[in-house]
């Protein structure tokens, strides 16, 4: 028999770091919240965090694209979280991204302490980089959990968040009108046409 840390959720001493990552609208907050609703279901405290600049549909609850939701406790800085979780509880993190750098010790001193920590967050921005703190919180986890979204142009599997707005900034927050899941060969359909669209535009300029 394989042993699964996730089968075995009634061991509240064993620490660990769980990352769920992906686009955006391929379920992160949904799984999130199923491995909380079950941590519950298990008889553990939960506790969950969000960061205060995530007021998209609310600005104390957790929801998911679907509308699903859970209380949770916004914070503006990652390190509060420390003060905040109760000893043994199941940590929750949603939209990690935005969490400054002092996230990814905060998940290592909260495992060490025998937490279980169940991140997710964006791992890329539009640009395709990595978002924020999120490639060293999936380097130090124990397990990470990449979900894929379904690709708004050609259905298949989508890793990247196409923004469909201008703008260059790496947070915007935005739903399904700034933003548009693709898969990496329509994500540069996109984007060379938009390129395409930019040089003829500054050529007209020119003129």
């Amino acid at each position: 028999m394989i042993y699964s840390m996730f089968e075995n959720e009634n061991n509240s001493s064993r620490g660990s770091i769980e990352v769920i990552c992906g686009s955006m609208f391929s379920g992160k907050t949904e799984e999130l919240l199923r491995r909380l609703k079950r941590a519950k279901i298990a008889n553990q405290p939960v506790m969950i965090f969000k960061p205060s600049v995530d007021t998209r549909y609310d600005k104390e609850q957790v929801v998911s694209h679907d509308k699903n939701a859970i209380a949770s406790t916004p914070l503006s800085q990652a390190r509060d979280i420390l003060d905040l979780s109760k000893k043994g509880c199941v940590v929750g993190i949603d939209e990690a991204q935005f969490f400054d750098n002092a996230i990814i010790e905060v998940a290592q001193i909260l495992a060490d302490r025998g937490h279980r920590v169940i991140i997710a967050g964006l791992d890329m921005d539009f640009k395709r980089q990595p978002f924020g703190p999120m490639a060293e919180l999936c380097a130090i986890a124990d397990s990470v959990h990449k979900i894929h979204a379904i690709c708004m142009d050609c259905g298949r599997l989508a890793n990247y968040s196409y923004r469909l707005v201008e703008g260059d900034k790496q947070v915007m927050l935005g739903e399904k009108q700034e933003y548009s899941p693709l898969c990496r060969s329509c994500y540069l359909e996109h984007k060379g046409r938009n390129n395409s669209i930019i040089t003829k535009n500054n050529n007209n300029d020119d003129l």
